[in-house]
């Protein structure tokens, strides 16, 4: 067995957590003296990662704005943590998703010649598509989590490998409802609706009201219905403050974290876009994709914008497989009317439930693979390509 290599990486908020976290799985179980650092969460310091800053400081949101705010200390991050690696090379530097962060690091420390990796290769194919050019410089390899990525890539000379989404193999095939359920005190007979409203502060500054409205307009009509909500810690208190804002100070259940059991618990999802909404497609749960961000921040993404989806599971099936109320048509009573719909068909036209969990079921068995093995034999093949 070669000699265990020296991994720096840089993951960006939970989602890239998670995602470096089952790849230093892979990692280890092929080096079990591996050594990492650099920028990670809890996931990746629970398998011994050497976390210079905490992932927490690269969760930013939007496409200007919120980032120009703090521009200045993430260049400064970057500048102490490139000059860190350039000082002291690691054996490969992996940048985990966070493409506007880890991009540009990469292109310096491949100039240098360091080894780069860029795992989640970035959205090319839904809106900025010019990015490809800076991939081509910035990443000897690019580890994909969507099938067809591979091959878009090659077009443009760039080497990638298909590895399958981490989450598609942790979340399980056929989800266990009523464990879920007893895991959060609720019952079997419960109509439930899960509120996710992101897990970014910026998110929840800009979504969580009107999801909270939209709630409110549901349980008049539904008055028995049971809502719940994930909350990262750090944004609890300010979920508690939009609930009560609402009306729903003392009727809506807000859970630290349990993400997961409360997607397998709920019948549908009133559901902030992005990986979350990856996760409930996964679950095989109806959902209502809502979204909205500063004003230029929307009207510069729009610009750029490839499809006509912005919800990964609509992006994945091609088609309009669950509503997506972005910017101004995310209104409660928007919001509200779509969430009925997804209740009242469980109730009087099941057959629509099962033809959408058949889709996500489909997408979920695409996107199954050994994720954290695949990643590690493509990271070898890399630090040495003739073995």
């Amino acid at each position: 067995m070669a000699a265990s290599p020296r991994v720096a990486m840089v993951a960006g908020e939970t989602s890239g957590d998670l995602l470096a976290g089952l790849l230093i799985d892979g990692m280890q179980a092929h080096w079990p003296d591996l050594q990492t650092c650099g920028i990670g969460g809890p996931q990746m310091q629970r398998r011994g990662f050497d976390a210079w800053w905490p992932s927490e400081k690269l969760a930013v949101h939007g496409y200007s704005m919120e980032v120009l705010r703090r521009l200045r200390e993430l260049l400064g991050i970057r500048k102490q943590l490139r000059e860190r690696l350039l000082k002291d090379s690691p054996d490969v530097f992996i940048g985990v998703d966070a493409p506007d962060f880890n991009l540009g690091l990469e292109a310096d420390l491949r100039a240098a010649g360091i080894k780069t990796v860029h795992f989640v290769c970035p959205s090319i194919w839904a809106w900025r598509a010019e990015r490809v050019e800076k991939i081509r410089r910035s990443a000897d390899h690019v580890l994909c989590i969507f099938p067809f990525e591979p091959e878009l890539l090659a077009r443009h000379g760039i080497a990638a490998t298909y590895v399958g989404h981490p989450l598609a193999g942790v979340i399980p095939m056929v989800p266990d409802r009523a464990a879920a359920r007893a895991q959060l005190g609720l019952q079997d007979t419960d109509e439930v609706l899960a509120i996710l409203p992101g897990s970014r502060s910026s998110e929840v500054a800009y979504i969580t009201q009107p999801f909270f409205e939209a709630a409110a307009l549901v349980r008049k009509a539904r008055p028995a219905i049971k809502l719940i909500v994930p909350a990262v810690p750090a944004l609890r208190e300010r979920i508690v403050q939009a609930a009560q804002a609402a009306g729903l100070g003392g009727v809506v259940q807000i859970v630290s974290g349990q993400s997961h059991a409360v997607l397998a618990a709920c019948d549908t999802t009133l559901i902030a876009s992005g990986t979350a909404t990856l996760e409930a497609a996964l679950f095989k749960r109806p959902m209502v994709i809502g979204y909205h961000m500063h004003p230029l921040s929307w009207w510069l993404m729009r610009r750029k914008q490839l499809q006509p989806w912005v919800g990964l599971p609509n992006i994945l099936c091609g088609d309009f497989v669950v509503p997506e109320l972005i910017q101004d048509a995310a209104t409660p009573q928007a919001l509200c009317a779509a969430t009925l719909q997804w209740l009242d068909a469980r109730q009087h036209h099941p057959e629509k439930i099962t033809a959408l969990e058949q889709r996500f079921t489909a997408l979920h068995e695409s996107l199954r693979r050994n994720t954290p093995q695949l990643a590690a034999d493509a990271i070898q093949k890399i630090l040495h390509p003739a073995a």
